[in-house]
């Protein structure tokens, strides 16, 4: 439902106070809580698949009534298939390891004190995305897990799936006697919403987004609050001159067209000049009988007459279609001085036999997920066992790469003494 205007700043003030008075109660949960809390909210997905499915038929017909981009309305879409993966996400964050309150690094100091670290909770997490329904679920199951009350606030072409699951999630959380107010969907599609969460500090501790360039830079710009982000997912996948064929025929077209829409999907292909005009004309039938247009640089089209000619901007461009830009490169410095200029730190994966060649790159290429022999579709919470993700990260500090539990922390020193004084 839509809020008057003037109203949503003190409905999402009342949320932030929810949010906090839940967080408390989230960080003292046993970890038997939690996990029958996820337990529960997972059976009650099942139970609601019919529901879920046609919830979300009505984002469907709405956003394609409002022009979405084919790209926009694949985030969107809840198969069945991704109703199994938001259950078993559920199933495998209750199966992790509960991060909160281990301590680790306990030593003894000369003083006779064992100093050590705990980890914490961050407290309330804001979580805002765009489209995919899925987002509600892993969120509120990596949050729930690590003890932290989240704020999610997702946007309105998805409003009627994000409701739903968030009814599950209430449902869930009450059965196990955790508070509701510990996972809260804003019901306003007003973007006031989304300038109230990244200027409350007092109530929020992080701010994650999750959607287009747009948002993501209007959040980093605007906020208040601490924001772990990537703004692209300029993958690369470079084919070096000593790689399998037959290994970079499958990583190359996987990355590319799994699924177009994911910020982990391969942009450019990188080839050794040396294997190039033996590889490129596989390459290139794949990619036109999938309908993937092929922009080159000059060598490139002179091998693949279908391939028009890339401009300086394409090689710096998040796609996020059945595009691929594709460069001939002279070698693995080529490659790695290209991934520097034009990458977006996100995913890039070198395809090689040369066990030296894959051990500088991994090296060498400052990216939150660095890959050998394997497609980018990898970067993923899921695949890497977090159970799900919360969002990638690109920057530095605190977290990097996908965000699962341990990434919802933080540490505290804890110093364990007996009557000990500082002299």
């Amino acid at each position: 439902m839509d809020i008057a205007v003037t109203e949503v700043l003190g409905y999402m003030q009342e949320v932030g106070r929810k949010a906090r008075a839940a967080a408390r109660l989230l960080a003292r949960a046993s970890t038997a809580a939690k996990n029958a809390a996820l337990a529960a909210i997972a059976a009650d997905l099942e139970q609601q698949r019919r529901a879920l499915l046609a919830e979300n038929l009505l984002d469907l017909q709405a956003g394609a009534a409002k022009g979405l981009g084919e790209a926009l309305l694949d985030r969107l879409e809840l198969t069945p298939a991704r109703i199994d993966a938001m259950i078993e996400g559920l199933h495998q964050v209750a199966a992790l390891p509960d991060p909160v309150g281990a301590i680790s690094d306990l030593n003894y100091r000369p003083s006779g004190i064992q100093v050590g670290r705990m980890r914490v909770p961050l407290g309330v997490v804001g979580i805002i995305y765009e489209a995919r329904p899925n987002v509600t679920a892993d969120a509120a199951a990596l949050c729930l897990k690590s003890g932290n009350a989240t704020v999610l606030r997702g946007g309105s072409e998805a409003f009627h799936s994000n409701q739903a699951i968030a009814a599950s999630v209430r449902r869930g959380l009450g059965s196990a006697g955790l508070p509701a107010d510990g996972v809260q969907v804003v019901v306003t599609t007003d973007r006031a919403a989304v300038g109230a969460m990244i200027s409350m500090p007092e109530f929020i501790d992080v701010i994650i987004p999750r959607g287009g360039k747009g948002l993501i830079e209007r959040i980093s710009r605007e906020a208040r609050v601490p924001v772990i982000k990537h703004l692209d997912g300029i993958c690369h996948v470079y084919i070096d001159d000593r790689a399998d064929a037959d290994k970079a025929f499958r990583v190359a077209l996987n990355a590319k067209t799994q699924r177009y829409g994911t910020c982990n999907t391969m942009e450019t292909l990188l080839i050794a000049e040396g294997v190039a005009e033996a590889m490129l004309p596989r390459f290139g039938a794949a990619y036109r009988e999938k309908g993937v247009e092929l922009r080159g640089c000059p060598r490139t089209c002179e091998i693949l007459p279908q391939a028009l000619p890339a401009t300086e901007d394409d090689w710096a461009t998040e796609y996020l279609a059945p595009i691929l830009s594709i460069r001939v490169v002279p070698d693995l410095d080529a490659a790695i001085d290209h991934i520097a200029r034009y990458g977006s730190q996100h995913t890039d994966s070198i395809v090689t036999e040369d066990y030296s060649r894959a051990r500088r790159f991994l090296r060498e290429v400052d990216s939150s997920s660095v890959m050998v022999n394997a497609s980018t579709r990898f970067a993923d919470g899921f695949e890497y066992g977090l159970g799900a993700e919360i969002g990638i990260s690109t920057d530095k500090f605190h977290a990097r790469g996908p965000v699962g539990l341990e990434g919802l922390t933080s540490e505290k020193f804890v110093v364990l003494g007996d009557g000990h004084i500082r002299t």
